[in-house]
């Protein structure tokens, strides 16, 4: 990767360059620059670049000389590079370089990490291999400090712990760009020392805190989080929350990920009411390859807002200005002006957010959806691919749900989490179930299956149990190491012996995704990168993951993306109910609750 400059090493060479007096490295000629300062279209327009910064916007006729690249621009529109301000790279399954030569021909010059996955399993280590994973690709990876592993202290078992110590010594590198997402909503509210200190490092060298206000309605406890240093919340799905938030300053990251659609309905905050539109971010969250493969990365987002109706200047500052912005970076990116890093992106359609080149630090390194510079293989260690510690063969047996003993009735009513396809959280339900042999059974008739999540990094040998509805399998079962945030071993199914073969074909590879019916392996997806993520090929991952969503399909399920809205179940910081290891946890109270109601 070409050096980035900082500004202060190029003041003069940027202003002998603007006046002519020195000749640019690279021109970009009469294009239609996507002015996101004015929020205006200036037509014919040319970009002198040099030392990888823009030195100058208008006529650059005299800034070119024998040795600079000139690119015609001529019908195209010249746009600052996308930048993802709230990504979780190993919900990609790839590798951070997989992932950068995946979303880069999509116009994405940054994004913004939050490592929390592999730091469940891994802590300070994996965090530190994903950063190195990132450091020699063109892409810009900031990433944020996980603030919350585990996400729900005491309701789940994690492969690490990070305390605000940690936290604290890791605000101090140039390599963390800010806090990530603050999960522990009553640490916060409850004015917690523990998260409190973590906050405080964080505002304490100038760094953004990211959030996760997962709960609806506005007031004292959204004034209070925001109070305590949040900046941003990717967790918004109604459009009235979209709009309280941000008339209390915050950003708030509209998603649209693989599972999560959020932009429907939240962007109506902007379409249906005339406000200014600064602290709106375009973000992705949880990005599976297919969809970074046959739809894109930001200029698929992009593009769904302007379909819902915003205006494509607009859109693309909510992914461009605003995200650097809310991250205190606009001094080196987020615009097509002077003195700026030179992340460009040209289109050739506006609204559809068609990408026809991509430039980052100045040179071309993506044209025509393909990469134009060679990416570094990567290569993880073996302590990241041996992270299956579950300790034993799982049975049939493992599975069962035994009834309340001296329970002499035919049917007994149980708690039950329910999903819906493309949304994050869960409803929590009470349902009557039948009773064989003094054990609870799931019933299909009322699309209920059994859920289990398994400890994985110690061996303890600890099983959480209960049922879920929602998915509509028939037969069958399927399991996922990738399982949020503990990332434990989650399965799910309509009978035992399904799960017991699900769980340990898992164990044997290394964690990853698969899918069971009748006694067969239909279809599994290898995530040996601590139970996370795979050093293959992007084609080659969204291959095996279009494999298991039609082994879903063959199992009954219609949704459009089952494993990761399956991946939540055990996610205990969304509302309203979710399984752990632990067991049972209302996620409205935070408290752990019996299965039996």
């Amino acid at each position: 990767m070409t050096k980035r400059y900082d500004l202060s090493d190029i003041t003069s060479e940027l202003v002998l360059v603007a006046r002519g007096e020195k000749k640019a490295d690279l021109v970009i000629k009469n294009g239609h620059l996507i002015n996101v300062c004015t929020a205006e279209i200036l037509k014919h327009t040319d970009v002198a670049i040099t030392h990888g910064r823009i030195a100058l916007v208008g006529d650059a006729a005299h800034t070119i000389g024998e040795d600079t690249q000139v690119i015609d621009a001529t019908g195209l529109y010249i746009a600052p590079g996308f930048m993802d301000g709230h990504i979780h790279v190993e919900s990609s399954m790839l590798s951070v370089k997989e992932y950068a030569r995946a979303v880069i021909p999509n116009g994405t010059t940054a994004i913004f990490m939050d490592p929390h996955e592999i730091a469940n399993v891994l802590g300070l280590e994996g965090i530190k291999l994903m950063i190195e994973d990132g450091m020699d690709v063109p892409l810009n990876v900031y990433t944020t400090m996980p603030s919350c592993v585990p996400a729900a202290p005491g309701f789940e078992d994690t492969g690490a712990i990070l305390d605000a110590k940690m936290i604290s010594e890791a605000m101090q590198s140039d390599t963390i760009i800010g806090l990530g997402e603050m999960m522990n909503l009553p640490g916060v509210l409850k004015a917690d020392t523990e998260v409190h200190n973590a906050l405080q490092a964080t505002l304490a060298v100038n760094k953004t805190i990211t959030g996760h206000y997962p709960m609806p309605g506005e007031g004292a406890d959204l004034n209070a989080y925001i109070a305590a240093g949040a900046r941003c919340c990717h967790e918004t799905v109604r459009s009235e929350d979209t709009l309280a938030k941000m008339r209390l300053g915050m950003y708030v990251q509209i998603r649209e990920g693989s599972a999560w659609h959020d932009v429907k309905e939240t962007i109506k905050a902007i379409t249906e009411h005339s406000i200014d539109t600064r602290f709106a971010n375009l973000v992705s969250d949880d990005t599976h390859p297919d969809t970074l493969l046959h739809l894109g990365h930001m200029n698929h987002i992009i593009r769904r807002a302007i379909e819902e109706g915003v205006n494509p200047i607009t859109a693309i500052q909510m992914a461009t200005l605003n995200v650097a912005e809310c991250f205190n970076l606009s001094r080196d990116l987020g615009s097509v002006s002077p003195g700026k890093w030179a992340d460009i992106v040209l289109l050739s359609d506006l609204p559809r957010v068609k990408v026809e080149k991509v430039i980052i630090n100045g040179e071309l390194v993506a044209a025509m959806g393909k990469m134009c510079v060679e990416m570094p293989r990567t290569t993880y260690p073996d302590f990241a691919k041996h992270t299956m510690h579950i300790g034993k063969i799982l049975t049939a047996k493992d599975f069962e749900i035994p009834a309340p003993s001296a329970y002499n009735k035919n049917s007994i009513k149980v708690h039950v989490m329910a999903v819906t396809d493309a949304q994050v959280g869960t409803t929590h339900q009470m349902s009557t179930l039948p009773i064989v042999k003094g054990v609870v059974q799931s019933d299909l008739s009322q699309d209920i299956v059994k859920a289990a999540v398994i400890e994985r990094h110690s061996a303890t040998g600890s099983i959480g149990k209960g049922f879920v509805t929602g998915f509509s399998i028939k037969e069958g079962a399927v399991a996922s190491t990738v399982a949020h945030d503990a990332h434990n071993l989650l399965v799910l199914g309509t009978n035992d012996e399904d799960m017991a073969i699900a769980g340990n074909a898992l164990a044997q590879v290394g964690g990853g995704m698969i899918v069971v019916k009748n006694r067969q392996v239909l279809a599994i997806n290898p995530l040996p990168i601590a139970g996370l993520m795979s050093d293959d090929p992007l084609e080659t991952v969204a291959d095996r993951v279009a494999h298991i969503d039609e082994a879903w399909k063959l199992l009954g399920c219609p949704m459009e993306s089952p494993f990761m809205t399956m991946a939540l179940l055990s996610l205990a910081v969304i509302p309203e109910l979710r399984l752990t290891n632990k067991g049972l946890i209302d996620t409205v109270d935070f408290k752990m609750i019996d299965l039996f109601v």
